[in-house]
């Protein structure tokens, strides 16, 4: 691979079929779009399908209204074999005043799948600015915590099917 292409953007305008009842618009609404946009910064990254692993720490800061633009970044932060975690920023812009607020951030795991429905080893991740080892170093800390979290969870769960439940 040349140059890798490990980032991505896409603006989508926030319209009235994805507001909740308040009028803003619905987190679900969000989600299925991050889940879109780490999807193709994943596969294009790969050069394959993908399929959503996890999705981690999903912060919605800030409310997004029907009728702003919503600009959704995407970079690739770590790559494992055949996993990649993809940053997500999202940053509302309203249209009339041109405020612009980052308003959610979250981390989704990719795995590429072959034409089988295997995943496959994916090419390294080649860190070319510090800026990039950062993201690279946070990203291997947030796996370590995912990984003593389903330690935990799996030892909790084993207490309780001891006790009956």
């Amino acid at each position: 691979m040349s140059k890798q292409e490990k980032y991505l953007s896409m603006t989508v305008l926030m319209t009235p079929d994805m507001a909740n009842f308040s009028g803003n618009v619905h987190g679900g609404a969000l989600l299925k779009l991050l889940d879109q946009v780490a999807y193709a910064c994943a596969a294009k990254y790969c050069k394959s399908y993908v399929v959503t692993a996890a999705l981690d720490q999903v912060f919605f800061k800030q409310q997004v209204n029907v009728g702003e633009l919503v600009t959704f970044f995407a970079r690739i932060n770590h790559v494992g074999r055949s996993s990649m975690e993809v940053g997500v920023k999202v940053v509302a812009e309203h249209l009339r005043t041109n405020e612009k607020r980052h308003t959610t951030s979250c981390y989704f795991t990719m795995v590429a799948i072959d034409e089988n429905g295997k995943s496959f080893e994916v090419p390294r991740l080649l860190l070319e600015t510090e800026d990039e080892r950062k993201h690279y170093a946070a990203a291997e800390m947030r796996r370590k915590l995912r990984q003593e979290s389903l330690e935990k969870s799996r030892e909790l769960h084993i207490e309780l099917a001891e006790d009956g439940f």
